[in-house]
């Protein structure tokens, strides 16, 4: 496997939604050799497929369906958006609108593609990432380097991820569904299988900055002068 095309996909639906007989159980993925500061591996899994999945799925979706936003226990988004990343929120809003063919002012399109998340876009495993609300912000770090490893990993065995923090607004939800611990946050989801190449959010890249808005090198004078 080669590293960049393992970081370009990122697909949000899923085909066939049968059994994926390729899962992250035992050691053999090597998710769990993931960085951690002071090795303490903070990260909770549990991964759901099969009924259990399902009966989850449609218990989210109930409530949000009946107009309940749910309410994360973390903060995601700022209280206040602030340029640049408000200006690339929009673009990459947008953008996916129109690969979908659904017009921007159309809330209930928009909605409806929103609760796609809750069935974790169709994919056949589902994972449900959580981290003791007891550590601090260094392993907010830690379970994104984890989150990242398994996304990788998963490309290395064919199969397709997508990162889903929507979950988190329904972690109520969640906690009847899987013994999620009262002392952890439900992070995020993530969607395990195998990409519809035929789905056209599928066929939306997202664009990114150059390096040279984000990275600033120091002291590189010298050395390609020697």
């Amino acid at each position: 496997m080669s590293t960049p095309p393992s970081v370009h996909a990122n697909p949000s639906a899923a085909s066939s939604p049968g059994r994926c007989r390729n899962t992250p159980s035992g050691n053999c993925w090597n998710w769990q050799r993931a960085p951690s500061g002071n090795n303490i591996q903070p990260w909770q899994v549990h991964v759901v497929t099969g009924a259990k999945k399902q009966a989850l799925c449609e218990a989210i979706l109930q409530q949000a369906q009946a107009g309940d936003p749910g309410e994360a226990e973390y903060r995601y988004y700022p209280d206040q958006w602030r340029e640049p990343y408000l200006a690339r929120r929009r673009e990459v809003g947008f953008g996916l609108y129109q690969a979908l063919g659904i017009d921007r002012h159309d809330l209930d399109a928009r909605r409806q593609q929103e609760l796609c998340n809750y069935s974790f876009f169709d994919a056949p495993v589902g994972l449900l990432i959580s981290l003791d609300r007891r550590l601090n912000t260094g392993s907010y770090l830690n379970l994104g380097m984890f989150i990242q490893t398994f996304m990788l990993a998963a490309r290395g065995k064919g199969l397709h991820t997508c990162a889903q923090a929507a979950f988190s607004w329904y972690h109520e939800v969640v906690r009847q569904h899987v013994p999620l611990p009262p002392e952890h946050i439900l992070v995020c989801g993530i969607a395990l299988g195998h990409a519809d190449t035929e789905a056209a959010a599928n066929a939306f890249a997202t664009a990114r900055e150059p390096v040279s808005t984000f990275a600033s090198f120091h002291g590189f004078e010298s050395i390609s002068q020697a």
